[in-house]
């Protein structure tokens, strides 16, 4: 505005100059002429101050330029600033959560490790379905303080001092464990999955294997199922066909294949007090409540021990036969139309940070025979049983202590334990009677550290006496002879109990699969029912080690 003020005086003075020139007359010509002298001083003048005026301004706009320039270039420069600190507090951060610094070592075998599995994947492929291979090599060595003549499948049932062979010692080795599995999977939508899963070791004994020179034991099948898997989001439904092990072992995930947990012992027949059976069934599984309520039926083959060994001389009934087409000639066939029925349910949940899953069972059972004497000959009889039980699994300490118990107990429940006694036995008359038993398992695991398990089991089968005589539990039995070499003892087995012990160390674990050792000690003990000329319980114990060296190439 003053700049403005300043022109415009200017300005009019310019103009009054030029008027009073046209205007004024000759004779005051010398005052005209003062006058515009003096104007015309004060026009320059008016001038300068205007110029100087305009380099100020320019000079501040100049200024203000700059300033904003600078301005600009820090709010830049703080912007950059700012992006750093930030980049800075994440570099920070990752290297906090950033693991311990490794060694060499380590970094070559993770090294190694991702090659391996970039180059060396341990599944197949083929037409859409995925093959897993599975199974280990072992070389197992027993030794018993009694002998047995048994191989890596103990029998429990250990010989009194009248047999000849009780002061033998027994030792032996064997890889007749050894084992080869595999599963195939297939997706056939994302609701629909099927699945084969075959597993087989070499403890199979046709009349042709010995130990003499060849040792040529033969394959033979653990399990080989097939299943088919519908997911319902929080529930689903499996169906399973095949070999399997029985529904009423206990698991410790569902109700599941390959979620069995037996003892984890060197002796391929576990532990007394363990209840299983590995035959072919049909089972139809749902899960229900996200996955924690299990409930499931199955249908299974079944087969009775007996205590009255076909063509005895004086036996009243039949309920037996050897085997035919398809079955070694040695082995009994006993008379079976009705499969073993079980219903199973289970719960599983995590409790404060514990992993617990129970679960219950029942079962029924069907006993034939073919009376062969007396009023009723010819004539066919049958009796029909139940038996029930459960377990639990408890992770007592995360990662570090698994504790898994159970009980099993009703009629004609013997072949499904370890110790396998007998499941009914026969009244003078030649009727079938299934025996009271009850058998009972616990168990703990301690994983010490990721190379070294330690576990402990303690367990007993028990069959009531009957009053069923002759054939079973009748005290008219000698037992006078038991502790005599060649003496008579033939009292049938009322107890079976077992404590064993041992560990696991797993000293190799990596890309190449895994090897360990194993060490098992068991102290057994077997008690008869009491008899004619010895008082009481007759007991006798022995101990038995194992070690085994595995290796798990898949």
């Amino acid at each position: 505005m003053y700049l403005r003020t300043k022109l415009l005086a200017a300005a009019a003075a310019t103009a009054a100059i030029a008027a009073g020139a046209q205007a004024a007359p000759a004779k005051k010509h010398h005052v005209t002429t003062n006058a515009n002298a003096a104007l015309m001083e004060q026009l320059k003048a008016l001038r300068e101050e205007v110029s100087t005026l305009r380099q100020q301004v320019n000079s501040q706009q100049m200024n203000q330029a700059e300033a904003t320039a600078k301005i600009n270039v820090a709010q830049v420069q703080a912007q950059q600033a700012q992006a750093k600190a930030e980049q800075a507090q994440t570099q920070v951060a990752a290297v906090a959560a950033m693991p311990a610094p490794v060694s060499k070592e380590q970094v070559n075998t993770q090294i190694a490790t991702a090659f391996d599995k970039e180059h060396h994947n341990d599944k197949f492929y083929f037409k859409g379905i995925t093959i897993t291979p599975g199974g280990f090599l072992e070389l197992a060595g027993i030794y018993r303080d009694h002998f047995q003549g048994n191989d890596i499948a103990s029998s429990f049932s250990s010989n009194f001092p009248n047999a000849r062979q009780y002061a033998q010692h027994e030792g032996r080795f064997t890889a007749r464990q050894s084992r080869v599995s595999f599963l195939a999977e297939g997706n056939v939508n994302k609701a629909t999955k099927l699945s084969m899963y075959g597993e087989f070791d070499f403890q199979g004994a046709a009349q042709t294997a010995n130990s003499n020179q060849s040792d040529s034991y033969n394959p033979r099948i653990r399990v080989l199922y097939g299943t088919i898997d519908w997911n319902r989001g929080d529930y689903g439904l499996h169906l399973l066909a095949g070999q399997n092990w029985s529904l009423l072992t206990i698991q410790s995930k569902g109700i599941s294949p390959r979620a069995e947990v037996p003892p984890s012992v060197v002796d391929a027949q576990y532990v007394p007090g363990f209840a299983w059976a590995r035959q072919p069934g049909v089972r139809l599984t749902g899960d229900f409540l996200d996955h924690k309520l299990w409930l499931a039926v199955a249908a299974e083959n079944p087969q009775n021990n007996t205590t009255t060994p076909v063509g005895t001389a004086g036996a009243t009934q039949v309920s037996s036969v050897t085997g035919g087409s398809g079955f070694n000639s040695l082995n009994n066939n006993s008379f079976n139309d009705v499969p073993d029925f079980i219903g199973k349910a289970a719960y599983e949940d995590m409790i404060a940070g514990h992993a617990v899953h129970v679960e219950g069972f029942g079962i029924v059972r069907t006993f034939n025979e073919r009376l062969i004497t007396g009023a009723t000959s010819g004539a066919n009889n049958s009796a029909t049983t139940f038996g029930y039980g459960g377990s639990a699994t408890l992770n007592i300490v995360p990662k570090i202590l698994d504790v898994q118990i159970s009980g099993f107990g009703g009629k004609g429940i013997g072949r499904y334990g370890s110790a396998g006694l007998p499941d009914v036995a026969f009244s003078s008359d030649g009727r079938i009677h299934p025996i009271d038993e009850f058998m009972l398992l616990a168990g703990a695991t301690v994983h010490a550290s990721k190379q070294l398990d330690v576990y402990g089991y303690a367990g007993e089968e028990q069959e009531m006496l009957t009053k069923y005589s002759p054939n079973f539990g009748s005290i008219a039995t000698s037992n006078a002879g038991c502790f005599v070499e060649g003496g008579a003892c033939g009292q049938n087995t009322r107890r079976i109990r077992q404590v064993t012990v041992g560990f696991w160390d797993k000293f190799y674990q990596g890309s190449f699969g895994r090897a360990q050792v194993g060490i098992q000690y068991s102290y057994n003990q077997r008690e008869l029912f009491p008899g004619a000329g010895y008082s009481g319980y007759p007991q006798i114990s022995n101990s038995t080690g194992f070690l085994s060296f595995r290796y798990y190439p898949f």
